[in-house]
C-alpha cells in the first residue's frame, strides 16, 4: 500500500515541473486533508518528533508534513496544494526573515491568512532557547559531537559570539546534523516548554 512518503515524492516531482496527476490520485487515496509547508528537513524532523511524543500519527490523520527545500518555494507549493490546486488546508512554520514569502504565497493561493506560525530567528534558535545552552551542550556531548563542537568554537569567526548563536551555527556545519538535532532537541524538551510556534502548529493540526 502506498503511503504518505509516496505522496511527498509526487508533490516534489509536481513542484519541479512534472505532472500533477499522481499527487492528486495519492491525495484522494490517502485522504490527505492538510499540508504542512516547512522550509527544510530539519523542521520536518522536529515536527515529526513532537507529534510522536504527543502520541499523534499525522499521516493517519490525513496530515502531510512537507519540506519545500527553502521558503522561496512556498508560493509554488501553496498554489499546487491549496485552493487553486488540490484544495488542501495549508499551514506551516517559517523563520521571521521568510514571513513575507509565506504571507505572499498564502495570499496568492487564496488560503486562510495567518494559518502559519513564525519562529523568531529559526526553529533551532527557538529550541536552544527553550532548553538552555548548558542542556544543549550536554546533548551534544551525549550524541558524540563535543569534540567537533570544541573545534568549531576555536574558529576566529566564533570568538565573541553568544553561545546560543554558536550552537545554532554549529548545527548547520555538517550535512544531516540539523536534521539529527531537530529530532534530538525536541525529544529532550519538557512538554510544557515547547516553543510557542511549534506548539501552536501541532495544536492547530
Amino acid at each position: 500500500m502506498r503511503d504518505m512518503g509516496a505522496f511527498r515524492e509526487a508533490v516534489a516531482a509536481w513542484a519541479a515541473g512534472g505532472p500533477g496527476g499522481p499527487a492528486g490520485e495519492l491525495a484522494a487515496e490517502l485522504r490527505v486533508r492538510t499540508a504542512v509547508l516547512l522550509e527544510g528537513p530539519s523542521d520536518v524532523a522536529a515536527v515529526d518528533a513532537l507529534a510522536a511524543r504527543r502520541g499523534r500519527e499525522l499521516a493517519a490523520e490525513g496530515v502531510c508534513v512537507l519540506s519545500m527545500g527553502g521558503a522561496m518555494s512556498v508560493g509554488r507549493y501553496a498554489g499546487l496544494l491549496g485552493p487553486p490546486g488540490l484544495e488542501l488546508r495549508l499551514t506551516g512554520l517559517c523563520d521571521e526573515a521568510e514571513r513575507r514569502y509565506y504571507a505572499r504565497g498564502w495570499e496568492r493561493a487564496g488560503a486562510q491568512p495567518q494559518e502559519f506560525f513564525v519562529c523568531a530567528a529559526d526553529l533551532e534558535d527557538e529550541l536552544i532557547r527553550a532548553l538552555g545552552v548548558a542542556r544543549v551542550t550536554e546533548l551534544v556531548r551525549t550524541e558524540g559531537d563535543l569534540r567537533p563542537l570544541q573545534t568549531f568554537l576555536r574558529q576566529p569567526a566564533q570568538q565573541g559570539r553568544p553561545a546560543q548563536q554558536q550552537l545554532r551555527r554549529f548545527f548547520g556545519t555538517k550535512k544531516g546534523r540539523k536534521i539529527h538535532y531537530g529530532r534530538v532537541l525536541v525529544q529532550a524538551l519538557d512538554l510544557d516548554r515547547v516553543p510557542a510556534p511549534l506548539d501552536d502548529l501541532l495544536t492547530a493540526l
